[in-house]
């Protein structure tokens, strides 16, 4: 069905909506208006909202970059994602999909479960690597919270918290950063001896500050033993949260930092490849979740050093938060951000 004088369009949960170009228009200068008073940033420009317009408020099913203009795409999980064995998996993203990077992992996903299967894995990578042609990096989320009781050893910080126990929270997170790097060295040099391309911290910083301090103590551990052996950082989303508060990487503080503040830290610690995340808000348009987050990442691509790929997936990068984002919308989004941000990969 067809409403007189407006566009289909999609809100953040998936759901359709029909908007008014102006009503689009509006959403994108909110959504940018919004990112700039929160994170300090300057709005978009009228002409990148003008160029988010024609994608946004287009009647098309579907969209896509000029010719020449292709990115990179590369995808985690890859290896959990059909009923098939995990390197079937592989070969499938690999063969019918056109990923130019593969992702083998387990279906828990967390480093502290796999850690306890290092050999299996180590296998299984030696595997995938003779039965794919694509590098294969290896993917686990840091996951810190699993270093707590009563999954961990740690005294669970989110109950201490609430309680006012503040120095012993931070110091069960310490505790717990400690033992997060040895597995994530551990972890890497085990998938570099099985062959694997890079290794993938997913959703980096999801515990807050302590987790991103461990990816970027591990990471620079690692590129200095392993210099060839890719290291892709993935945030868990825009804004580092001060779990601790009080943690610092090279003399910087990490609670609170911005996209262009976790990359340079990225860089610094030696990764090779750095994925911005900004979560989606289900209740506003995919085009102010488009608006917002690129002027959030918009400084980090101006001073990126490394490949940037910006997750774009369920829930972040203006895709909506559904189990199967709609393709109409996905597309849209990733017109955008290789448009405006000039990405190297999603």
């Amino acid at each position: 069905m067809v409403n007189e004088g407006r566009l289909p369009t999609r809100m953040g949960d998936g759901t359709f909506a029909w908007l008014t170009r102006s009503e689009i228009r509006a959403d994108l200068e909110s959504g940018s208006e919004a990112a700039a008073k929160r994170a300090k940033l300057p709005p978009l420009t009228a002409d990148e909202i003008d160029h988010l317009l024609d994608i946004y408020a287009s009647p098309a099913r579907f969209t896509g970059v000029d010719l020449g203009d292709e990115v990179v795409l590369s995808c985690d999980g890859t290896g959990m994602k059909t009923h098939a064995t995990r390197i079937q998996d592989l070969q499938t993203y690999e063969q019918w999909m056109g990923a130019d990077l593969l992702e083998l992992c387990v279906g828990d996903y967390s480093l502290k479960v796999v850690r306890t299967i290092l050999a299996y894995e180590a296998q299984y990578m030696h595997d995938a690597q003779l039965a794919t042609v694509a590098p294969v990096q290896y993917g686990v989320m840091p996951n810190l919270g699993l270093y707590s009781k009563p999954d961990g050893p740690c005294d669970n910080w989110s109950e201490l918290l609430p309680q006012g126990k503040i120095d012993e929270a931070r110091a069960s997170q310490e505790e717990a950063i400690e033992m997060a790097v040895l597995d994530m060295v551990h972890l890497a040099e085990s998938q570099f001896e099985a062959g694997a391309d890079a290794i993938d911290w997913d959703t980096t910083a999801a515990s807050g500050d302590p987790e991103f301090l461990a990816a970027l103590r591990a990471t620079e551990i690692i590129h200095a033993r392993y210099p060839d052996l890719g290291i892709q950082l993935g945030m868990a989303g825009e804004f580092v949260l001060g779990m601790h508060g009080k943690l610092t990487f090279k003399g910087t503080r990490l609670a609170g930092l911005w996209p262009r503040e976790q990359l340079l830290l990225a860089q610094q610690a030696g990764a090779t490849m750095f994925g911005p995340v900004v979560n989606v808000n289900t209740g506003k348009s995919c085009a102010w979740n488009v608006a917002r987050a690129i002027c959030l990442v918009k400084p980090c691509t101006e001073v990126a050093e490394i490949p940037v790929h910006m997750n774009a997936g369920m829930g972040v990068g203006a895709v909506p938060m559904f189990v199967h984002p709609p393709g109409d919308a996905v597309c849209r989004a990733a017109k955008a951000f290789v448009d405006l941000l000039r990405l190297d990969g999603l």
